[in-house]
């Protein structure tokens, strides 16, 4: 940890638009087929970033969670994409179906997860990988067996956050490979209190993102990033069967090499929905001002806030968010995927 006492910053809760962003633009792929050749499709315009052992960094989801990535698409990539690789996961900071490495391994199975080997990398300790730059952290704990891969491929379902406001790529990586005992605290708790939770908004945001640099410093630059825009609760899967239903509609698959591209490129589409369908996803980032994870991945240099979208199921063409996502219907619709229905079978 470091000395003294850093300041976090503001404007968390305040959306920049698309026109008002400066500096150079990343490339980010969109799709509109949430499917097994969805994935694959996109999968296919970002793979060339990975080498060698290669680590699929998802969120496996509390026991029965209803609204994971369909286990059935990560199969299917695995088999024809992926013969030399592992998820990878880390136990959680709260007491839950993935607290303990033995609990953990049961709730993969629970889930489906059984296809391909699955490497919990704090099951066996912890390693510090250093964090440039960063103004809360020198450096950051993370499961000790995430070293032993040569690239990262970060397939994330994007939707809400109960602390984070919003759960994309960044997200996925801050948490998802701070190991469960050390890192999650530095990032979650205030040294000294009994609160698990005591950080929060502005400050939490920063340090998530701080832990994600040390983890895509590391992978640099054998790293890429798919984000899943389907069953977008404003829960997150760590809430399992208890998350909030789904009543953001679906959207497509964003994939980019820049991870700030890739969760910018996901909260324009969803600030762009058509007659209000964004408004609950909208609500819970602004009101945990999860906007500051974007902001502040751009003053660490971690990628750019501007883009250009390629429509990859119409030729490749340059495309707005507002035009991607301008035939959405309001209000969610369940695929044939939906295995578990948690508090969906309620809406």
């Amino acid at each position: 940890m470091r000395t003294g006492k850093p300041v976090p910053g503001k404007d968390g809760n305040r959306y920049v638009p698309f026109e008002k962003r400066t500096g150079e633009s990343s490339v980010v792929f969109f799709t509109r087929e949430l499917s097994e050749e969805g994935l694959k499709k996109i999968y296919d315009r970002v793979s060339f970033a990975l080498c060698g052992k290669v680590a699929v960094k998802l969120h496996t989801g509390e026991a029965k969670g209803p609204n994971i990535i369909p286990r059935l698409w990560v199969k299917e990539l695995f088999a024809s994409r992926l013969t030399n690789a592992a998820i990878i996961e880390t136990n959680t900071y709260y007491e839950g179906s993935r607290y303990t490495t033995q609990a953990h391994r049961k709730t993969l199975e629970i889930n489906g997860w059984t296809f391909c080997p699955v490497d919990i990398t704090d099951a066996e300790g912890v390693a510090a990988l250093p964090v440039r730059d960063g103004k809360w952290f020198k450096e950051m704990h993370v499961g000790k067996s995430m070293l032993n891969y040569d690239s990262l491929l970060v397939l994330t379902h994007f939707k809400g956050h109960m602390m984070g406001g919003f759960g994309g790529s960044n997200k996925n990586i801050g948490i998802g490979c701070a190991d469960g005992r050390i890192g999650k605290a530095e990032i979650h708790t205030a040294m000294g209190s009994d609160n698990l939770w005591s950080i929060s908004e502005e400050e939490l945001m920063e340090r998530i993102t701080e832990s994600t640099k040390a983890t895509i410093d590391y992978f640099a630059p054998h790293v890429c990033y798919i984000n899943t825009m389907r069953n977008m609760s404003v829960s997150c899967d760590c809430e399992g069967p208890e998350a909030e239903p789904v009543v953001t509609p679906d959207v497509g698959f964003v994939a980019s090499l820049d991870i700030l591209a890739a969760d910018n490129a996901c909260m324009d589409l969803i600030y762009n929905l058509p007659d209000g369908g964004g408004k609950a996803l909208i609500e819970r980032v602004e009101s945990r001002h999860g906007l500051r994870q974007l902001s502040y991945m751009k003053e660490l240099g971690m990628g750019n806030d501007k883009y250009i979208l390629i429509d990859i199921d119409n030729d490749d063409r340059e495309i707005t968010a507002a035009e991607a996502v301008r035939d959405v219907k309001p209000g969610w619709r369940p695929d044939r995927y939906n295995v578990f229905w948690g508090r969906n079978k309620r809406v």
